[in-house]
């Protein structure tokens, strides 16, 4: 029980860290945080904010489709689209983290969870997600993130690294 509540502690850290780095950066571009509306009627894009170094920049994106503008073409109906998706897939992760998984496989999986939650409120909010950084070689950008991206990454990172070396442990056992 134990382990619940600091799983669940990862998670609402996860989506609070996020929530604040893009609360901060509507604050800073708007004066205010808006709660809901339209996102291109809030902050028209892209609106460079900062540019910090040689190969990175801080902007302001919103995007309206899936990761890295996935399924952005779908039209007007892709924000709802991808709420349901989203959600339903938050509800997998939520079931696995608490019922049918162990050890570390929790911790990965509850900061994919906890970043899943954080776009799933911007979608919500505002029918778009929040991206700000935007790294660059020169023209060549990769697509902009956020921070719950980034814990989505290293989510998905820890959980393979967890599955090759359970894997490994096995396969040392004699087992296949």
């Amino acid at each position: 029980m134990k382990n619940i509540f600091k799983i669940l502690a990862v998670v609402f850290g996860v989506v609070a860290l996020d929530q604040i780095t893009k609360g901060t950066l509507l604050y800073l571009i708007t004066g205010g945080i808006p709660m809901f509306g339209p996102a291109w009627q809030i902050v028209p894009m892209p609106y460079i904010m900062a540019h910090v170094t040689d190969f990175f920049n801080i902007v302001f994106t919103w995007n309206p489709g899936a990761s890295f503008s996935l399924f952005r073409a779908l039209g007007e109906g892709a924000p709802l689209l991808i709420i349901i998706a989203t959600g339903a897939i938050i509800g997998f992760i939520g079931y696995y983290t608490f019922r049918r998984c162990a050890g570390y496989e929790r911790w990965s999986l509850a900061l994919i969870l906890g970043g899943a939650i954080g776009n799933l409120i911007d979608r919500i909010r505002f029918g778009a997600v929040v991206d700000f950084l935007d790294f660059h070689i020169g023209a060549i950008h990769w697509p902009a993130f956020n921070v719950a991206d980034i814990f989505i990454c290293v989510g998905v990172g820890l959980y393979i690294l967890n599955w090759y070396m359970a894997r490994r442990r096995a396969t040392a056992k004699g087992g296949k």
